[in-house]
């Protein structure tokens, strides 16, 4: 366990979210019981406990009752449902992806490369799709990974991606994203913004620019979706 100045508890949680960042413990897979990991760390369980408390609330494992702690799989499925009013998007239907443009980018912009934490000679895949229901578009999105970890994005045929893309990047590139921070702002639509979207140029559109992160906390994804501010919706409870 690293850093003796820590509590043990907070070393042991350390210790724990490693495994999950590196992949020795997968997503969806059963954790070790609380005896076997004080056994093993010659500590006692109520500190195990403990550190496997810090774990769920930092979302990287849940309990489930009377079959273990798993190594928690996020499910971002129905994200879009959170933010916009659609007659289809009902938490159970899954919005078809158009893929409009990918390329592997030299020059990445700025805000792009200091989001992804990239060095100047790095590249980057950029991938640009619409988000439709029933045939009818209502989000674009513009999304950015980096070259080196998501190299088979750039090749694969947009019918093995699919069209949700974290299963794929866990699929194609072995990468999994643990979870994401999104910043949400009021824009107006642009000539292309228009013409995918079915709108009038200078329309209000909600803009979500997200930040995707693997369990060690290392940036995966920076994406900015563009939608009808007209259908969009934001919910949140303040306790």
């Amino acid at each position: 366990m690293s850093d003796h100045r820590l509590p043990i508890y907070q070393r042991l949680r350390d210790e724990l979210a490693e495994k999950i960042a590196s992949r020795t413990w997968l997503p969806g897979e059963v954790i070790p019981p609380e005896a076997e990991l004080a056994s093993r760390h010659g500590i006692a369980v109520g500190t195990v406990r403990k550190a496997i408390d810090a774990l769920v609330a930092d979302g990287l494992v849940e309990r489930q009752q009377g079959r273990g702690t798993f190594v928690r799989r996020p499910r971002f499925e129905n994200s879009l449902v959170r933010f916009f009013r659609h007659a289809m998007l009902d938490g159970r239907t899954v919005p078809q992806s158009r893929l409009l443009d990918r390329s592997v980018v030299d020059a990445v912009p700025g805000h792009v490369r200091h989001a992804l934490k990239l060095q100047p000679h790095d590249r980057a895949v950029r991938m640009e799709r619409l988000r439709l229901v029933a045939d009818k578009p209502f989000v674009r999105e513009e999304i950015w990974l980096p070259h080196a970890q998501f190299a088979p994005l750039a090749t694969a045929e947009e019918s093995e991606i699919g069209d949700l893309l974290y299963p794929a990047y866990e699929r194609l590139c072995g990468k999994v994203v643990a979870r994401a921070e999104e910043i949400i702002t009021i824009g107006t639509s642009e000539e292309d913004d228009a013409r995918l979207l079915g709108v009038t140029s200078g329309e209000p559109l909600a803009v979500i620019d997200r930040i995707a992160l693997d369990y060690g906390g290392a940036p995966l994804e920076w994406r900015r979706s563009r939608g009808v501010a007209s259908q969009f919706r934001y919910k949140v409870e303040i306790c």
